[in-house]
């Protein structure tokens, strides 16, 4: 082959038209064979990813700063993007808690992609809780990942079988505690007590005195109702949990 065959050979190249060494092209690779190595037509930007990171203590003595700098270093080498920090100190068991929810808000409007805990417990102690915030979450397309590498995500193998147990375990988490509330109603029952608001406890009440003078002294509910500035509808409701107290004739003065 002549020089001006080998160099228009060479030319051609794969490796040598994107500018890589020579010594990539030189160890045998064929003319016709792709270019292993990536070039800047068949290199695709990745976007990197937005986390926000959530931490969480449950007393106010704690400090989430371990957390926080965990996190930031995991974010670093893991190459994501911490877009927002929520600090919370708050009991794992709550599941009003409002730092989280402003995180979940985040999730609804699409501007974060993950969420960085040092674990699990961090995100929710409640197994029903984790797996409806957890389903909420990957409907927006956002994974929850753990210090440790391990990713929440339920369109996963491995967040499917997590999503699975989660499932089986949020069902006999509900059923012990329907258990423990109707043996504590039935408890309560055998010693007697009276279950539900009692008499005195209704907010209403604190007019019931005042009301049932009216009502004795034959005052209508709407005079009662203007007179004391209540609605008619409490007036009515007040009489009625009272009526006990008072003959029917009483109750039927309008």
């Amino acid at each position: 082959m002549s020089d001006v065959s080998t160099n228009l050979k060479h030319a051609l190249h794969p490796c040598v038209r994107f500018g890589y060494p020579s010594r990539w092209y030189n160890v045998g690779i064929p003319v016709e064979a792709p270019c292993r190595y990536h070039t800047s037509e068949n290199v695709q930007m990745v976007q990197t990813k937005r986390a926000a990171i959530y931490c969480r203590v449950s007393t106010d003595d704690q400090s989430c700063e371990r957390q926080l700098n965990d996190l930031h270093a995991f974010a670093e080498r893991a190459g994501y993007n911490v877009t927002a920090v929520f600090q919370e100190k708050a009991s794992g068991v709550k599941t009003d808690r409002v730092e989280r929810a402003k995180l979940l808000k985040l999730a609804q409007a699409r501007k974060i992609d993950l969420v960085l805990v040092t674990e699990l417990t961090r995100w929710g102690r409640s197994t029903v809780d984790l797996l409806d915030t957890l389903q909420d979450l990957n409907a927006q397309g956002v994974s929850v990942i753990a210090q440790t590498g391990s990713q929440f995500d339920l369109d996963t193998a491995q967040g499917k079988m997590i999503a699975g147990m989660l499932s089986v375990l949020a069902a006999f988490e509900r059923d012990l505690i329907s258990e423990r509330t109707k043996s504590g109603l039935a408890s309560a029952r055998a010693k007697g007590k009276k279950l539900g608001r009692q008499k005195g406890q209704n907010p209403s009440d604190k007019y019931a005195k005042a009301v049932l003078k009216h009502v004795a002294d034959g005052r209508t509910y709407r005079w009662i109702s203007h007179e004391m500035q209540i609605n008619k509808t409490t007036v009515t409701a007040i009489v009625r949990r009272h009526s006990s107290t008072y003959s029917d004739a009483v109750l039927q003065v309008l």
